[in-house]
Protein backbone atom coordinates (compact mmCIF):
# COMPACT_ATOMS: atom_id res chain seq x y z
CA UNK A 1 0.00 0.00 0.00
CA UNK A 2 2.72 2.25 1.01
CA UNK A 3 4.45 1.57 -2.28
CA UNK A 4 1.32 2.19 -4.17
CA UNK A 5 0.48 5.71 -2.73
CA UNK A 6 4.58 6.45 -3.53
CA UNK A 7 3.89 5.57 -7.15
CA UNK A 8 1.15 7.51 -7.31
CA UNK A 9 2.60 10.82 -5.26
CA UNK A 10 5.55 10.07 -8.14
CA UNK A 11 3.21 10.07 -11.57
CA UNK A 12 1.47 13.08 -10.18
CA UNK A 13 4.67 15.29 -9.66
CA UNK A 14 5.95 14.11 -12.85
CA UNK A 15 2.47 15.19 -14.99
CA UNK A 16 2.25 18.66 -13.06
CA UNK A 17 6.10 19.19 -13.45
CA UNK A 18 5.73 18.28 -17.45
CA UNK A 19 2.78 20.59 -17.80
CA UNK A 20 4.16 23.51 -15.59
CA UNK A 21 7.33 23.15 -18.47
CA UNK A 22 5.08 23.46 -21.05
CA UNK A 23 2.94 26.37 -20.16
CA UNK A 24 4.54 29.41 -22.06
CA UNK A 25 6.42 32.02 -19.71
CA UNK A 26 4.31 35.33 -19.13
CA UNK A 27 6.27 38.45 -20.07
CA UNK A 28 4.55 41.80 -18.00
CA UNK A 29 5.37 44.59 -19.77
CA UNK A 30 4.99 47.42 -18.05
CA UNK A 31 5.19 51.45 -19.01
CA UNK A 32 8.75 52.86 -18.78
CA UNK A 33 9.28 55.20 -15.64
CA UNK A 34 9.20 58.90 -16.56
CA UNK A 35 11.61 61.66 -14.38
CA UNK A 36 9.23 64.03 -12.86
CA UNK A 37 10.91 67.13 -12.28
CA UNK A 38 10.23 68.58 -8.34
CA UNK A 39 13.05 70.95 -7.85
CA UNK A 40 16.66 72.36 -8.76
CA UNK A 41 19.64 71.22 -7.35
CA UNK A 42 22.96 73.37 -7.67
CA UNK A 43 26.77 71.49 -6.78
CA UNK A 44 29.08 73.91 -5.15
CA UNK A 45 33.05 73.72 -4.69
CA UNK A 46 33.64 74.17 -1.33
CA UNK A 47 36.36 77.19 -1.23
CA UNK A 48 35.35 78.90 -4.10
CA UNK A 49 31.36 78.41 -4.25
CA UNK A 50 31.88 78.55 -7.72
CA UNK A 51 28.79 76.23 -9.30
CA UNK A 52 30.05 72.98 -10.29
CA UNK A 53 26.94 71.27 -12.06
CA UNK A 54 22.64 72.16 -11.58
CA UNK A 55 20.61 69.99 -12.33
CA UNK A 56 16.86 68.89 -12.10
CA UNK A 57 15.97 66.62 -9.79
CA UNK A 58 12.75 64.06 -8.47
CA UNK A 59 12.55 63.77 -4.49
CA UNK A 60 12.33 60.61 -2.92
CA UNK A 61 10.89 61.22 0.88
CA UNK A 62 8.54 59.36 1.54
CA UNK A 63 9.25 55.28 2.65
CA UNK A 64 7.35 54.14 -1.25
CA UNK A 65 10.09 56.90 -2.91
CA UNK A 66 12.74 55.97 -0.89
CA UNK A 67 12.85 51.94 -1.28
CA UNK A 68 12.11 52.08 -4.81
CA UNK A 69 14.47 55.10 -6.12
CA UNK A 70 15.47 54.65 -9.93
CA UNK A 71 14.81 50.65 -9.78
CA UNK A 72 13.11 49.98 -13.35
CA UNK A 73 14.37 53.00 -15.45
CA UNK A 74 16.29 52.79 -18.39
CA UNK A 75 18.16 55.63 -17.39
CA UNK A 76 18.20 59.48 -17.07
CA UNK A 77 19.35 62.32 -18.52
CA UNK A 78 23.28 63.75 -17.30
CA UNK A 79 21.57 66.83 -15.96
CA UNK A 80 19.18 65.19 -13.71
CA UNK A 81 19.48 63.57 -10.40
CA UNK A 82 17.24 62.23 -8.00
CA UNK A 83 17.63 63.28 -4.14
CA UNK A 84 16.78 61.29 -1.61
CA UNK A 85 15.88 63.23 1.81
CA UNK A 86 15.42 61.20 4.84
CA UNK A 87 14.19 62.39 8.00
CA UNK A 88 16.92 62.26 10.39
CA UNK A 89 21.08 62.34 9.81
CA UNK A 90 21.80 58.52 9.77
CA UNK A 91 23.71 56.00 8.61
CA UNK A 92 22.56 55.08 5.33
CA UNK A 93 23.12 52.00 2.77
CA UNK A 94 22.05 51.29 -0.94
CA UNK A 95 21.64 49.18 -3.33
CA UNK A 96 21.58 48.36 -7.25
CA UNK A 97 18.97 45.70 -7.04
CA UNK A 98 16.53 46.51 -10.10
CA UNK A 99 18.66 49.73 -11.27
CA UNK A 100 19.41 49.17 -15.05
CA UNK A 101 22.17 51.53 -15.48
CA UNK A 102 25.76 52.52 -13.33
CA UNK A 103 24.63 55.61 -10.92
CA UNK A 104 26.91 57.69 -8.76
CA UNK A 105 25.96 57.60 -5.02
CA UNK A 106 26.85 61.28 -3.52
CA UNK A 107 26.20 61.19 0.40
CA UNK A 108 25.34 64.42 1.90
CA UNK A 109 25.13 65.74 5.54
CA UNK A 110 22.27 68.02 7.23
CA UNK A 111 24.77 71.01 7.04
CA UNK A 112 24.43 70.54 2.69
CA UNK A 113 27.89 69.28 2.32
CA UNK A 114 29.00 66.45 0.69
CA UNK A 115 30.36 63.53 3.17
CA UNK A 116 31.25 60.75 0.76
CA UNK A 117 30.46 59.15 -2.56
CA UNK A 118 30.55 55.86 -4.22
CA UNK A 119 31.36 55.45 -7.54
CA UNK A 120 30.21 54.24 -11.00
CA UNK A 121 27.86 51.74 -8.73
CA UNK A 122 26.76 48.88 -11.57
CA UNK A 123 23.42 47.93 -12.50
CA UNK A 124 21.46 45.50 -10.76
CA UNK A 125 24.51 44.84 -7.96
CA UNK A 126 22.84 43.77 -4.67
CA UNK A 127 26.42 45.02 -2.98
CA UNK A 128 25.16 47.04 0.26
CA UNK A 129 26.99 50.70 -0.95
CA UNK A 130 27.18 52.82 2.51
CA UNK A 131 27.31 56.18 3.38
CA UNK A 132 29.98 55.78 5.68
CA UNK A 133 28.72 58.57 7.98
CA UNK A 134 25.69 59.28 9.03
CA UNK A 135 24.11 61.50 6.30
CA UNK A 136 20.73 63.01 5.81
CA UNK A 137 20.72 63.63 1.78
CA UNK A 138 21.53 61.00 -0.82
CA UNK A 139 22.05 62.16 -4.48
CA UNK A 140 22.17 59.42 -7.54
CA UNK A 141 23.25 60.70 -10.88
CA UNK A 142 24.68 59.41 -13.81
CA UNK A 143 28.14 56.81 -13.33
CA UNK A 144 31.08 59.51 -14.21
CA UNK A 145 29.86 62.51 -13.22
CA UNK A 146 31.32 63.11 -9.95
CA UNK A 147 34.77 62.55 -11.86
CA UNK A 148 33.41 64.56 -14.69
CA UNK A 149 32.67 67.85 -12.08
CA UNK A 150 35.77 66.79 -9.83
CA UNK A 151 33.58 66.88 -7.17
CA UNK A 152 35.30 66.35 -3.34
CA UNK A 153 34.51 65.45 -0.22
CA UNK A 154 33.35 69.06 1.23
CA UNK A 155 31.55 70.54 -1.82
CA UNK A 156 28.28 71.55 -0.82
CA UNK A 157 24.26 71.43 -2.52
CA UNK A 158 21.49 73.59 -2.48
CA UNK A 159 18.08 72.44 -3.61
CA UNK A 160 14.46 74.18 -3.65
Amino acid sequence: MRLLKLVCCFFVGAILLHSCKDEPKKVIKTEPIAFKKEGELTLFKAKTDSVLSKLSIEIADNDYETETGLMYRQGMQDDQGMLFVFPNQAMHSFYMKNTEFALDLIFIKSDMSVASFQQNAQPLNETSLSSKVPVKYVLEVNAGLVSEWGLKVGDSISYQ
